[in-house]
Parts: structure tokens; C-alpha cells; sequence
């Protein structure tokens, strides 16, 4: 069993700038000038009286009007799909999903030119929540799917199958190849369906009297599930978000649940991610029509209580029906799409989807609303003739700067940073570590991340200057599976920032680990513009039985600060003073050079009937391959940590004795009684 243990100290401290950190210091500002003009685009399906597709409409018969102010419609489009489409002699094939990971954004949002293989398409994705339906749903499901293929699918239609089980995966790419669609709707497993949407509400009255006396409290099986959908669908979103014209989505599933309102932030990003990506979703409630009986259905056993009786019963299933089927309705509602619920009919909504994509207008302008708050805009679109129908989606949620988001959306950024493949540099981070034997394959590594202070935007109030900083951080093993985590905020309050911005600040934190590989990962994020940095580094702690002189990192320092009265691991920390670790290994002439390492299980000695050690060590700064100064020898006879079986040693070096330069610094360790000796050596800058 792995033993691990965390421990968080924070330590703020200010050294003196240097290096690729020193501050800017700018006499001469250039200015830059930013232009932020983002196109809403609108789909609009307009119909007669008969529910005909009218195609004769001009941009002059449109008026679009946002929040109740009316805008210039900047560019109009009608897409004609079927009849602009010419019919090939062979299928078409295009990559666009490729793999698909919850979570993850599209770093490009930008549109891209449309590859021929989809001009003039119709594309539809068959999104299937096998996590949300029964083994008989999922075959319901897939024999639809089948119809289409089969039966209604046009020469237009460019055609994906994405299936999320216990992972998101893309069965098939857009293709109008017909074997390959009906081999990937083959290959969905009605036994992959989890069959647990509904949940339980934590009592037994009004459930199935099956004889067991334990009901299940689900509520955070819930939020989580309905969650991982929404991640799903976002994901998708992303994938797909390049290719400027329409896309729908056919959402099979039996029903989506939401626990108050602890999705609703989920549910919000999901959205948007979906209307920035001109992607309509349409939702299919796979049960079909459903008969709500107080003693429930034939197949189930009979309820407990009172409930079948007194009309609770129905009441219950008939709010549970609703809930699962409410969020369904947002989705299609609010992305330009349609909610198919209670009726067996379920190859209707491909028609639906043919019909909304074979003509339609595109409407794009220029919102004249420039706030980045992130709030609802409503949509209302006019035609001159009286005698139409218009479908459109009624709105979207406006870009939202950092000070606008919530703090779910807050929590959920530092979350997809961390998991992201891809680093932020916005903000600059910097991190060393180091590590020190605690007792037998047990370490304590001490983590250190520097910010420069002149990246720190302080906001005044009072007569103080205040700023935070969040720190999120995640220890993986070999195999990339979580070890440890870290979250902690860090506040600043001091009466002038001037002097912070011309320094760096650092935080200092540590884990204890096993001897092992191990992958760090560090994001940092200012919380006044949520500018973000994340830093990743490999740390192999190495086993030190084997080792002929087993020694721990070297640590350079140039401050010694009160330590915290509390009990701490860190090795640091020694006689009521911390040792703050240099993470630039940058220095100025006038400083002290602090060099801290330990040596494990010396060889001893016998002398005069004791047992004796005898270390001996010393520290040569080379500038080029020319030793330019050697510290005196240290000799170690007795173990001034026993209880870690430990020598530990920390040098003082006064840094008057170096001229300003490149140095490497080598640490001679010999062990005299083994024969044994080591020399890590480590590159420093000592400026004027």
C-alpha cells in the first residue's frame, strides 16, 4: 500500500529580481491597439402557413434585434443543401472529431475554410448516451439510427456516430458511406448502458418493494453523470467548432437529470460552447411514450407506502418524468434545435433536422453591446411578411471577461488547466524541486513556484495594495494516475506594491512521496485579470539503498526567514529558521550563498571504542574549467540528525569572494571511511 502524506507551508518571500525575471523596466512604452469585433450568427428557418420552406427571402426582409436594439445585419447567406449538393459516384469521407476527450476546449476557435469534402454538406452527428439508457433503449436507439441510414438518408448528408459510455469515443467520422455507419451503430453494446438515471430519492416510500432494505443516495452520482454529459457535448462542440456552417446534433438518451442548481453552470458552457459553434442540438427522449400508473408498471414490483394510494405515486413519477426531460428541452431550445419527447415516432427528428438544414438563411452582425459580462443576450428576428414562421435560437451568452465569471466557471478553468496537454504561459511560473530522506522510501520534496512580482496586477484599497494569486497543483506517478494534489490562495495586502513588482514572490509547499518517477504540474492564476501559468516538470527520486553514498539534492539559498511555530516534515526548516530555496539560482555579490544537502547512513568508524563517521566535503566555483574559489573543508564526525540517520550540512559562502560571472558551483562529498565520494555540481549567476 502507498503511504502518502501532505503537507502545505506557505511561505511568502521576496527576492531580488534577476535574469529572465527582472522586471521591465520601460522608458520607452510602445502602445498597441486591440480591435475586438466578434460576428453572432443567426440560422433562420422560415416557413409558410403550411408549414412549407419559403426560399425567396432578400437580407432587407430580415430585422434582427438584440436586447431590444435593433442591429445591422453585416452579412446574409441562404443555404440551399440539397439542391446545392451534386451527388458524387462515391461515398465521402472527412476527419474532423478525431479523438474526443471530456474537458477539452479547442484551442483554435477561429473558423477555418470549409474542406471541400464538406461544402455544401448537411452534417448531423448521432450523439448516443449509452450511460443514460436501458439495454432495450439502446437498441431502440440504433434501430432508428439504422432507419435513417437505411431509408432516409440523403446524397447531402455527411453522417458521425459519437458514443458516450464509461468514455467519450467517436465511432465513426463524418462519412456518407453507409456500410461504415452501419457497422459503428453495430458496435454500440446494449450492455454498456449504466441504467441508473432516475436515481433514488434517499427512502423507500413510493419504491419498488423488492425486498431489500437499502435504498442508495445518489444525488452526487447525479451531478456527476449529468455533468460528464455536458462535458461530452462541450467537447464536441469544440471538435467541430472550425467549420463555420450549421451542424446539427441528434441527442439519444432517456432522460437528463439535474440536482438543483449545481449543473446549471455545466449546462450554461455547454450551451454557448454549442452557439459558438453554429451547432443545433436535437434531442430525442428515447422512452417514447410512457404510461404513468399509480402502482406502477406490470414488469415492476409493487410500491411501498401509502403512495399508489392516496395519488403521491403518480405525482412523483410524473415530476421525475419532467425534471429528466427539462434539460433535454434547454439544450434544443437554446441551441436552435428541438426536444422530441413522448412519442414512439422516433424517426420524425431526422426529418426535422433535413428539413432545418436544406434551406435556411445565415445572418451575422456585429453586436453593438460590448461588454464582456457574460450575461444572456436575447434574440428576436422579423420578417416583413406577416404570414411567416421563423425558427432561430433565441439568444446567446455574451463573452465574459475574467471579473465577470462565477466561481464555478473560475474553479472549472484552474481544473481544465491542469488537465490540459497544452501549457499557459500568460503568466509567468517557475518551479525546482528538490528532495530529503525522511526514513526508509519515504521523502519529503519541497516545491517552490516564483512569480514575478512585476506580473502581479495590485488592485488599491484603503491604504493598503492587495492582489491573489490561486495555486493548483497535481503529483502523477509513472502511469499518470494522481498521487497528490495541492489547491491553496494566496492574499496580498502591503502598503506600496512598487517595491513587490520590482522583486519576484515565491510560494513554498511540499509533498512526502516514495522513491519513484513522478510527473508535477503547477498552475498559477492572478485573480484581477485571470491571466493563467502553468508549469510541468519530471522528478525521479531515486533509491538510495543501492546508492555506495547515498545523498539528497543540494539546495542553494541566499535567505534565511523565521520559520512557522507549527510542526513540519520540510528539512528546511531547521532551529526556528527556514531556509528559502533560490529557484533562479541567480545571485548579487553582496548576498551570503546558502548551500543545504544531508548524507544518509555514513560508514562508521571503530575509534577508541566508539563508533565515529567521517564525512568531509567542501564546495569549488569553476568559471569556465578554471577553479576560481574552494571553500575550506568541513569534516563530519558524529550524525547531527540520528533519529534520520542523517549528516546534514548547510554551507555559508560569502558571495564578496566571486567576481560577477557564470560559475559552477561543485559540491565535494567524500565519504573517508567507505571510500566513497560524490560531486553534483550546479550552474549559478553571481551579478554586481
Amino acid at each position: 500500500m502507498l503511504w502518502i502524506k501532505r503537507q502545505v507551508a506557505v511561505v511568502l518571500c521576496v527576492l531580488l529580481l534577476a535574469g529572465p525575471l527582472a522586471a521591465q523596466q520601460a522608458s520607452e512604452t510602445p502602445y498597441t491597439l486591440k480591435s475586438r469585433s466578434e460576428v453572432v450568427l443567426v440560422n433562420v428557418t422560415a416557413r409558410d402557413k403550411k408549414g412549407n420552406l419559403v426560399r425567396d427571402l432578400t437580407p432587407d426582409d430580415f430585422t434582427v434585434i438584440e436586447d431590444g436594439k435593433p442591429q445591422k445585419v453585416a452579412s446574409f447567406d441562404i443555404e440551399n443543401t440539397d439542391a446545392a449538393f451534386e451527388s458524387t459516384a462515391g461515398p465521402t469521407q472527412s476527419t474532423v472529431l478525431g479523438p474526443l476527450k471530456p474537458r477539452a476546449e479547442s484551442k483554435t476557435t477561429e473558423p477555418v475554410p470549409v474542406p471541400p469534402a464538406l461544402k455544401d454538406r448537411r452534417l448531423l452527428i448521432l450523439f448516443f448516451d449509452l450511460s443514460a439508457m436501458q439495454a432495450d433503449e439502446i437498441e431502440r436507439s440504433t434501430t432508428a439510427a439504422q432507419k435513417y441510414v437505411d431509408q432516409q438518408m440523403l446524397p447531402a448528408d455527411l453522417v458521425a456516430v459519437v458514443a458516450l459510455g464509461s468514455s467519450l469515443m467517436v465511432e465513426q467520422d463524418f462519412t456518407s458511406d453507409r456500410p461504415l455507419l452501419t457497422q459503428a451503430l453495430k458496435h454500440l453494446n446494449p450492455s454498456s448502458g449504466a441504467g441508473f438515471e432516475e436515481g433514488s430519492t434517499g427512502t423507500t416510500e413510493g419504491t419498488p418493494d423488492t425486498g431489500g432494505s437499502f435504498t442508495a443516495d445518489d444525488a452526487e452520482y447525479n451531478i456527476f453523470n449529468t455533468d460528464r454529459r455536458l462535458e461530452a457535448l462541450r467537447s464536441v462542440a469544440a471538435a467541430v467548432s472550425r467549420i463555420e456552417q450549421k451542424k446539427s446534433l441528434i441527442y439519444f438518451s432517456s432522460g437528463m437529470d439535474r440536482t438543483g442548481i449545481e449543473n446549471q453552470s455545466e449546462l450554461r458552457t455547454a450551451i454557448n460552447a454549442a452557439v459558438r459553434a453554429n451547432l443545433a442540438i436535437y434531442t430525442m427522449d428515447i422512452r417514447g411514450l410512457q404510461a404513468l400508473v399509480p402502482g406502477g408498471e406490470a414488469q415492476s414490483a409493487s410500491l411501498r407506502g401509502t403512495s399508489p394510494y392516496s395519488g403521491r405515486a403518480t405525482i412523483n413519477a410524473l415530476n421525475s418524468n419532467f425534471t429528466t426531460q427539462e434539460t433535454l428541452v434547454t439544450l434544443a431550445g437554446d441551441t436552435g434545435g428541438k426536444a422530441f419527447l413522448d412519442s414512439n415516432d422516433f424517426n420524425q427528428i431526422f426529418k426535422r433536422v433535413q428539413d432545418d438544414t436544406s434551406t435556411y438563411y445565415m445572418l451575422g452582425y456585429h453586436s453593438t453591446n460590448l461588454a464582456r459580462d457574460g450575461k444572456f443576450r436575447r434574440i428576436v428576428v422579423r420578417v416583413r411578411r406577416p404570414d411567416l414562421k421563423l425558427e432561430y435560437r433565441r439568444g446567446y451568452y455574451a463573452p465574459a471577461d475574467y471579473r465577470h465569471s462565477s466561481r464555478e466557471d473560475r474553479e472549472r478553468q484552474l481544473d481544465e488547466e491542469l488537465a490540459s496537454d497544452l501549457p499557459t504561459t500568460d503568466l509567468p511560473v517557475y518551479l525546482a524541486t528538490a528532495y530529503f530522506r525522511l526514513a526508509d522510501n519515504k521523502f519529503f520534496v519541497p516545491i517552490s513556484l516564483v512569480v514575478p512580482g512585476s506580473e502581479i496586477p495590485f488592485t488599491h484599497g484603503g491604504d493598503q495594495d492587495k492582489a491573489t494569486l490561486d495555486v493548483i497543483g497535481a503529483v502523477l506517478d509513472d502511469n499518470k494516475h494522481p498521487i497528490s494534489s495541492l489547491r491553496d490562495t494566496v492574499k496580498f495586502n502591503v502598503r506600496g506594491s512598487e517595491e513587490v513588482r520590482r522583486k519576484n514572490v515565491q510560494y513554498n509547499s511540499g509533498f512526502v512521496l516514495p522513491a519513484g518517477k513522478y510527473h508535477l504540474k503547477f498552475v498559477v492564476r492572478e485573480n484581477e485579470g485571470g491571466r493563467l501559468g502553468s508549469f510541468e516538470t519530471d522528478l525521479i527520486i531515486p533509491e538510495l539503498k543501492t546508492a555506495p553514498l547515498k545523498m539528497s539534492s543540494v539546495v542553494l539559498a541566499s535567505q534565511l526567514q523565521p520559520a512557522a511555530k507549527r510542526r513540519t516534515d520540510n528539512p528546511l526548516v531547521r532551529d526556528g529558521s527556514e531556509l528559502v530555496p533560490n529557484v533562479t539560482h541567480v545571485f548579487s555579490s553582496g548576498q551570503h550563498l546558502y548551500l543545504y544537502y544531508e548524507v544518509y547512513d555514513p560508514v562508521r568508524q571503530a575509534k577508541e571504542k566508539q563508533a565515529e563517521i567521517r564525512l568531509l566535503t567542501n564546495v569549488s566555483f569553476f568559471s569556465g574549467k578554471v577553479k576560481t574559489y574552494e571553500t575550506p573543508l568541513v569534516e563530519a564526525q558524529q550524525l547531527n540528525v540520528p533519529d534520520r540517520k542523517a549528516a546534514v550540512f548547510q554551507l555559508d559562502v560569502p558571495l564578496t569572494s566571486l567576481r560577477p560571472g557564470f560559475y559552477t558551483c561543485q559540491v565535494n562529498v567524500i565519504d573517508d571511511a567507505a571510500g566513497h565520494f560524490v560531486f553534483p555540481r550546479l550552474a549559478l549567476l553571481v551579478r554586481q
